[in-house]
């Protein structure tokens, strides 16, 4: 491997000079235009103003009203369809036509009827926006209509059925106190019978209910405490019993 800093014979020869071949510089075709374009639109005393300013002549004084916008000459207005336009409301200067006067007192007719008339339920309205628009109630659809249903007017199921398991129980029991009867198994009580079971529940309760308010105040042991809720319970029987006697007039019992 040979270095160029040793001494060498073939550093002696000439060497020749290679120049850097550039490539040609890029003129765009519209250069003449652009010039052109640029040196007319440019104005040699843009900024500074011109070379010479002309001098106003003395006769080119400032008028009066000259700068006022020049106005076109005013014309009296005109309707088009002036010829079938109906006459002005008379004013008050003018005389009243003939034949046209009457007996009404306007003031009292109008006090009559606004005394006498209904006053005004307010539309039910709502506001949709915070900036406080409103529309009516009823056809936002916000409020049911129950006019508009389907079903509006007509029975509901469940009472049509409801009405056909009772009608259906009725059936049954008339049924079965009939086969009863035919059997001999029940009979009617008398009205006798029904008093005389009625007067009975009523002297029992009362009898009872004296025994209730004989009882010690203070129920500090257990014998008091069962006694008091015996007497209670038996009491509460006979007033089932009592409703149901009063309350039934025909009342069936078994032989």
């Amino acid at each position: 491997m040979t270095s160029f800093d040793e001494p060498s014979i073939y550093n002696l020869l000439e060497v020749e000079e290679t120049k850097e071949i550039k490539q040609k510089r890029y003129n765009s075709k519209f250069r003449q235009n652009i010039k052109e374009e640029f040196q007319t639109g440019h104005a040699h005393y843009k900024t500074m103003g011109p070379a010479k300013v002309p001098v106003p002549q003395p006769t080119e004084f400032l008028k009066k009203h000259e700068k006022e916008p020049q106005l076109p000459n005013k014309e009296s207005f005109h309707y088009p369809d002036d010829d079938h336009r109906k006459p002005p409301v008379p004013k008050i200067n003018d005389a009243p036509l003939m034949g046209l006067k009457t007996t009404k007192n306007f003031i009292t007719t109008n006090a009559v009827e606004n005394i006498t008339s209904v006053p005004k339920h307010p539309v039910k309205r709502i506001v949709d926006t915070r900036r406080g628009d409103t529309q009516n109630l009823i056809p936002s659809g916000l409020e049911p209509v129950y006019v508009h249903k389907k079903e509006f007017g007509e029975v509901p199921v469940y009472l049509t059925k409801r009405r056909e398991e009772v009608k259906r129980a009725q059936d049954e029991y008339d049924q079965y106190v009939a086969e009863s009867f035919k059997r001999g198994a029940l009979r009617q009580l008398t009205e006798e019978e029904r008093g005389a079971i009625l007067d009975g529940l009523k002297a029992n309760w009362e009898d009872i209910q004296d025994q209730y308010q004989g009882l010690s105040v203070v129920t500090d042991t257990i014998p008091k405490k069962c006694r008091k809720e015996r007497l209670e319970a038996q009491m509460k029987q006979l007033e089932k019993d009592i409703e149901l006697f009063e309350k039934h007039k025909i009342i069936y019992i078994g032989n």
